[in-house]
């Protein structure tokens, strides 16, 4: 999918949030990378081949 230089992290990568972004819809709640990873809104992920990767936002905490 990813067709610049140099090319994105796949969407197997542990860095793949950091590919470019394609399409944003933060009306819906989320966006397409340009490695085919869908990013929600939670941090939540969808990827390519259906696996889902659950969110994973850090919660803050009261000091």
């Amino acid at each position: 999918m990813c067709k610049h230089q140099p090319p994105c992290p796949t969407a197997e990568s542990a860095d793949r949030e950091s590919a470019r972004l394609m399409a944003s819809h933060p009306e819906q709640g989320w966006s397409l990378l340009c490695n085919g990873v869908l990013l929600f809104e939670d941090t939540g992920e969808l990827l390519p081949d259906g696996q889902i990767i659950a969110p994973h936002r850090q919660e803050m905490t009261a000091a």
